[in-house]
């Protein structure tokens, strides 16, 4: 079952979310050629601990770092190091916090310097396809109405949706029911009512929608390495529609 939230439990939620949204638009303002992930792992660090709060990504399953930065075929879960952004490049940085016992998470894919076309379309179509999703987030429809929406959109512009990975309920732990693939038919699953708490987030790659591990265990790349974004928002489901948490 999907959790409904109380109030005293929303007002935690959204502190969290205004908490990772305030890191990733820290983090927007210093990506830059020449910097390092690890850098921007340093910021984030700083920048939630003076909110009081912790990552949720460090220590979870034994991921090694605080944030994730995932840079041009990296689809998602890069750890953060010593390597430098390019001019080019593209950068997609995960934040996901734990505030009071409660927890947000959102991701968006930053241009480094000028990018190419194609990388530029790819990343625009990956933040319209969030959008689009976020849209279907609402009382009365269910969870694969989120899911068709994306994968329709995607397939339209020419990439593709990861299958691997998939968006999640979120609340009192980072990963809850229900999971929230980017693809197939709609009108399945549970229906979304008012109180419920959704990370959505679609993938996209350029070419083919398998991934592959690095060997660190952790990076998750795409089979023909090829650029990919991601974007995500945690979204509250109301009786009018729907709140983003992480705006």
């Amino acid at each position: 079952m999907i959790a409904i939230r109380t109030e005293e439990e929303l007002r935690y939620l959204r502190q969290a979310g205004k908490i990772v949204s305030s890191v990733l638009k820290i983090i927007a303002k210093i990506i830059k050629p020449g910097i390092t992930t690890l850098e921007i792992e340093d910021v984030a660090i700083q920048v939630i601990s003076d909110f009081k709060a912790v990552s949720a990504f460090k220590g979870y399953e034994g991921y090694p770092a605080s944030i994730c930065t995932s840079i041009n075929e990296e689809i998602v879960h890069g750890v953060p190091s010593f390597r430098v952004l390019k001019e080019g490049d593209i950068v997609s940085v995960d934040v996901g916090i734990k505030y009071e016992g409660y927890f947000a998470d959102a991701a968006k894919t930053f241009f480094v310097g000028r990018v190419d076309k194609k990388k530029a379309k790819l990343v625009k179509v990956t933040n319209k396809a969030l959008a689009l999703a976020i849209s279907k987030a609402k009382p009365a429809n269910r969870v694969s109405d989120i899911s068709f929406t994306v994968e329709q959109f995607v397939i339209k512009n020419g990439f593709s949706v990861v299958r691997e990975f998939v968006g999640h309920g979120i609340g009192k732990n980072l990963h809850e029911e229900p999971q929230i693939p980017n693809f197939g038919p709609p009108h399945q699953g549970e229906e979304l009512k008012p109180g419920m708490v959704l990370a959505i987030e679609p993938m996209v790659n350029t070419g083919v929608a398998q991934a592959e591990i690095l060997p660190d265990g952790w990076t998750a790349v795409t089979k023909d390495r090829l650029p990919s974004a991601h974007f995500e928002h945690t979204v509250l489901i109301t009786e009018r529609g729907n709140e983003i948490l992480t705006k």
